[in-house]
Order: C-alpha cells, then structure tokens, then sequence
C-alpha cells in the first residue's frame, strides 16, 4: 500500500518529504517528517496508535487505513474534540466500497421486512492480512444489524443463533479484497458483491482524503469526502 500510495501522491503533484518504517521509526522526530501536511498511515494494528499519537504531537492531520485497533477508537476521538487534532479514519478509502457501502445500507432497510431471507456475509483477502474479519467486513456488519431487527451480533462461525450474522472470513494469495453480502430464503438468494482488482482503488482514496484534511478539523470520514459540496439526501441514510 505504501508504495501504491506514494506513487499516486507523485502523479498529483505532491511531495513525499518523509517515509516511516520499522526500521527508521526514529524519523517521527525529524524535520522532515515535522514538515509534512499530511500523513498517511498503513501500517499494523500494534503500530498504529502510536503512529497517530506521533502525528497529534507534530501537528500533522492523520489519514488512517490500518485496521485492528479500533478498541482504541474513544482514545483517538477524544483527542481530536479536546487538542482540535484532525484524523481522518476510513474501514476501506475505496471510492467504490464505499458507494457499496450505501448499497448494502439501503438494502438491508428493505430486507428489514422480510425476515424469510436470512443474510450472511462473506469477505477474502491476501494472506498477509493480519486482522479478520476486515475492517470493511466490519462496516457492513454493523450497517446490516443497525438495518435488520433480526439480527443483533456478527459471528465469525456459525453459532446456531439466528441473531448472529455469520461472517466468513477467507485468506488466499494476493486477493486485493473481495467482500459479499447474501440473502437467501428457501426459494431465491440475493448477491451484491464488491471485488477490487488491484490495490489502486484503496491508494487513491487514501490520498483524495490527504487532500481532504488540509484546513479541516475534527474526526472525519468518507461520508464527509463523498457528500462535500453534493446533495446528501440524494445518498441513502
């Protein structure tokens, strides 16, 4: 993703001025890294809080895409509502999961009234992915069971419940990212699917929402970099 990400930031005419690694972790004091008008983090669950308080500490608004460190959440929202720190979290920063996103939202809201299809929900990744299920599998679990009055947990195998969403959670090759959502009753079955075909589409959000932190504060996500200057009614809630 690193590389993914720095090679679209060069196309849009930005300057890289500092690169953190496990290697030179030393650097988040430096000059360089001081300078920056934006950061963009990928890196592993353990690392990441961290890696954000570096970013408060040098006053640099943080565009975070690692997932696994969420129970820290509260900690990162505080921060930004008390100092005025600007962080910027997205679960995937694909333009199209996102809309997928407000597909999945929608339709759950009309599947809410008919409780003969039951939904699962599927997700698969390359097998250097450290979290499962995925911080996107996440995201449309919790829109499912904000939607469905039958369901109320998500579940990472089948618990025998009915008010357990059963994600499955898939590790093969390189996959980019593959994410389904199904419905089936006894007579039919209903697929939305959004598969990635590369690591670009997630790049390029990462750096459109860069962008989009400079001059803004607060905790923001795709929603605001979507819907900024557009008609939000027009989106499904």
């Amino acid at each position: 993703m690193g590389k993914a990400i720095e090679e679209i930031a060069l196309k849009r005419g930005h300057e890289i001025v500092s690169v953190i690694d496990v290697d030179n972790r030393d650097d988040l004091r430096s000059e360089a890294f001081r300078s920056a008008d934006a950061a963009i983090e990928f890196s592993t669950p353990a690392a990441a809080f961290d890696n954000f308080m570096a970013c408060f500490a040098a006053d640099i608004p943080v565009v975070a895409g690692t997932t696994g460190w969420l129970k820290r959440m509260g900690e990162v929202r505080s921060v930004c509502k008390k100092e005025g720190k600007t962080f910027f979290y997205a679960s995937n920063y694909s333009i199209g999961v996102n809309l997928f996103f407000a597909v999945n939202r929608y339709l759950a809201k009309l599947m809410n009234d008919f409780p003969a299809y039951d939904v699962r929900l599927s997700e698969t990744h390359h097998i250097h992915k450290l979290d499962a299920p995925s911080g996107t599998a996440l995201t449309l679990a919790g829109d499912l069971i904000a939607q469905l009055d039958r369901k109320n947990a998500w579940a990472l195998r089948q618990t025998g419940a009915p008010a357990d969403l059963l994600i499955e959670a898939f590790r093969e090759g390189e996959v980019p990212g593959i994410h389904e959502v199904t419905y089936e009753s006894e007579v039919d079955c209903i697929h939305i699917r959004h598969s990635a075909k590369s690591r670009a589409g997630f790049a390029l959000g990462a750096v459109l929402a860069a962008e989009f932190t400079v001059g803004r504060k607060g905790f923001l996500g795709m929603e605001d970099l979507l819907y900024a200057g557009r008609n939000e009614s027009a989106w499904p809630a």
